[in-house]
């Protein structure tokens, strides 16, 4: 998949979900999310990979955004089905970010300290941008910017080791060396 549409996509979807979000409309960003992982893994030489990556995400991350609104840290407007628990286009965020991971972001893998400081800066600064727009409020700022930090400090790393293991935007060592000859 080419880098730069990835990179697109993600941010249109991202945008769809926060906006979405802040104007009580949540489903729009979630729906634009799933076709933007369609159009992923229609691209993914091993879809099953790639897919495995995405819920593994999901999953995660689904689990430290719930940890951060159990614990006071995060208010969404909108979109939770469960109360104390991250709504569903936060969740579907996290999917959307995983498409990331083998294609946009594929040059953090194995860059562990980098990855660490990647995530300290961007993942509280998207948190920060999206309550800026309306998609969540921050009763501390302090303390959920610093959770965050902290959060994705830890969760970087960890996401990049998952994306090399689940890995479906490769070709298999052996299809790519029949390619090569072909």
């Amino acid at each position: 998949m080419n880098v730069l549409l990835n990179l697109v996509m993600f941010q249109l979807g991202w945008l769809a979900c926060v906006l979405g979000g802040a104007y009580h409309r949540p489903w729009i960003g979630t729906a634009l999310v799933a076709l933007v992982i369609v159009v992923h893994l229609s691209q993914a030489p091993r879809p099953l990979r790639e897919s495995t990556l995405i819920l593994l995400v999901g999953v995660l991350g689904g689990a430290w955004d719930s940890l951060l609104v159990a614990q006071g840290l995060l208010v969404y407007p909108s979109g939770t089905l469960v109360t104390g628990i991250a709504p569903h286009w936060i969740v579907a965020m996290w999917l959307l970010f995983a498409t990331t991971l083998n294609v946009s972001l594929n040059w953090l893998k194995g860059r562990y300290l980098l990855a660490i400081l990647c995530g300290a800066i961007a993942g509280p600064l998207a948190y920060y941008t999206g309550a800026r727009l309306g998609g969540v409020v921050m009763p501390e700022p302090a303390q959920a910017l610093t959770a965050l930090s902290l959060g994705w400090a830890v969760l970087m790393p960890l996401l990049t080791l998952l994306a090399g293991r689940f890995d479906g935007m490769q070709l298999s060592q052996a299809r790519a060396a029949t390619v090569e000859c072909e």
